[in-house]
């Protein structure tokens, strides 16, 4: 439980944006922009990972309350699905640029907006 209080502070500390395209386009050029998509997307990457550690956390104490195991293969399978989904669905929004010079800073936009949604989402059931 301390550490989802410890991990929610650290989550809601980090800025949150609608569009981090948005949030970089006062960087400069295109490379500093994409440079600056490149560290939010790693920041995100990094709560995704402490919101999914939080949800399994609450799967595994709620899976051995109830003497079942279907939370966690439940968070397991739908964790697998939604970075099928994230890969296949920012894939589409990086073909929209046509191989233009924004196309990797499209699809690093992307993965950071749904990692946001996704971290979201998954603190609603950390405990």
């Amino acid at each position: 439980m301390l550490r989802s209080v410890f991990g929610l502070l650290f989550l809601l500390a980090q800025p949150v944006f609608a569009d981090p395209l948005l949030e970089c386009s006062d960087a400069g050029s295109q490379v500093e922009v994409g440079e600056c998509v490149a560290k939010d997307e790693e920041r995100v990457e990094a709560a995704l990972a402490a919101a999914l550690g939080f949800a399994m956390d609450a799967a595994e104490e709620l899976d051995k309350a109830t003497g079942r195991s279907a939370a966690v293969s439940a968070l397991e399978a739908g964790q697998t699905a939604w970075e099928a989904y994230r890969a296949e669905h920012c894939a589409f929004v990086g073909a929209t640029y046509g191989g233009g010079s924004g196309t990797g800073i499209a699809i690093r936009s992307c993965w950071t907006k749904l990692g946001r949604a996704r971290i979201d989402e998954l603190m609603r059931y950390a405990g």
